[in-house]
């Protein structure tokens, strides 16, 4: 009976519970709308563009190399007696410099010889003139009548003609042998900067040895290499429509700093393509690289085989927008403010350089182009700028 009760007793207090909940459910206020939210705007930059006429910058990379460079060798054989202080490497050295002697007695007792045997054929030749004017007066008093053939060798002349060969070939033979004197003194063959020097004084030469390595010094060229897509925007001197080569800026924060620079022009294209990257290999000519006229004093100097940093001045493109390349969204899309909200504009971009974005269609003057990153890109999104 106690096990009932109790029984009966707790699922009353259950069922007034169950009630008690379910009334204050039922009389629960219900929470009303007051006001629509404020949709936030997003906070941006803007700049505005402006149409117009700009020149491109072409940046690239390239190395110093040699117009004219040469193994110097001897053009006679002999000994060195004498060699000049500035033929060492690092001398820069002017055209028809003095750098080094061979021994040239041989070559004076050669000299000497080629005139004995200039002289005595001269004098052989005008013995045979005489003999021919004997040969001449006699045919004439004898009234022969003769073939041409014939009559050539009465009058002596093949005779004169050997004697003659003979006086040209020792003035030939004179000259060869002056010229060898000549040459035992070795001249620097053009302005030149001496790389090496493979001989002293007290060597044995002969015209197959290395004297030493020259390098021209009045011009140097850089190889570099642009994109094939970038050509139609470069000038070299070699068009005939400019006849002139695009300005080129040359650096090397490396080794000259920040504020140094060289000035050199776009000569031509190498007619290949570099074998990695397929870009095509241009020449870029510099003048005096080395400093040593008084236009370039204080100006760095070009090391050949440096490595250095090119900016090309391109052609100028008529009526497009410059943009920083930044602004440049995907697919060739620009974020642009209209009317406090975004718009996402499709724009046909004719070239980009390091720097810049050059816009011929998809973008007008004054246009607001934003330049903030957003992280949600949707069209007609409200926006507001800084100062707002």
């Amino acid at each position: 009976m106690n096990k009932k009760k109790t029984l009966v007793i707790s699922i009353i207090i259950l069922g007034l519970a169950a009630l008690v909940v379910a009334i204050i459910f039922m009389t629960e206020p219900t929470a009303k709308r007051e006001s629509a939210t404020r949709e936030t705007a997003m906070l941006v930059n803007v700049v505005s563009v402006e149409r117009g006429n700009f020149s491109p910058v072409i940046k690239t990379t390239g190395t110093v190399q040699p117009v004219r460079e040469i193994i110097l060798s001897p053009r006679v054989s002999g000994e060195v007696v004498r060699r000049a202080e500035v033929f060492n490497p690092g001398e820069a050295v002017e055209s028809g410099r003095f750098l080094l002697q061979i021994d040239e007695a041989d070559y004076r007792i050669a000299v000497e010889l080629r005139k004995s045997d200039l002289e005595e054929a001269r004098a052989n030749l005008i013995v045979e003139k005489g003999r021919q004017a004997v040969a001449r007066r006699d045919f004439e008093q004898s009234e022969a009548d003769l073939s041409e053939e014939s009559k050539a060798l009465v009058l002596r002349k093949p005779q004169l003609q050997t004697a003659e060969a003979a006086v040209r070939a020792a003035e030939s033979a004179l000259n060869q042998a002056q010229l060898d004197l000549q040459r035992t003194s070795v001249l620097a063959p053009f302005d030149a900067l001496i790389l090496s020097r493979n001989i002293d004084a007290g060597s044995q030469v002969s015209q197959a040895d290395v004297l030493g390595r020259l390098v021209g010094t009045e011009e140097y060229w850089i190889i570099a290499t642009v994109p094939q897509s970038r050509l139609a925007w470069l000038s070299f001197t070699e068009d005939q429509e400019t006849n002139q080569g695009a300005k080129v800026l040359i650096s090397n924060p490396n080794a000259w700093g920040a504020n140094k620079h060289r000035e050199g022009v776009l000569q031509k294209m190498t007619g290949e393509l570099e074998g990695k990257t397929r870009m095509v290999k241009v020449l870029v000519s510099v003048p005096d690289p080395l400093g040593i006229e008084n236009s370039s004093e204080g100006k760095p100097a070009l090391l050949i085989g440096a490595f250095v940093e090119l900016e090309i001045d391109g052609k100028e493109i008529e009526d497009v927008v410059r943009l920083n390349r930044d602004y440049l969204r995907n697919n060739n899309t620009v974020w642009v403010m209209e009317d406090e909200k975004l718009a996402i504009k499709n724009v046909e971009v004719v070239l980009t350089d390091a720097e810049h974005a050059y816009i011929k269609n998809g973008l007008q003057d004054g246009d607001q182009v934003v330049t903030t990153n957003l992280a949600t890109v949707v069209e007609d999104s409200p926006l507001r700028v800084e100062a707002e």
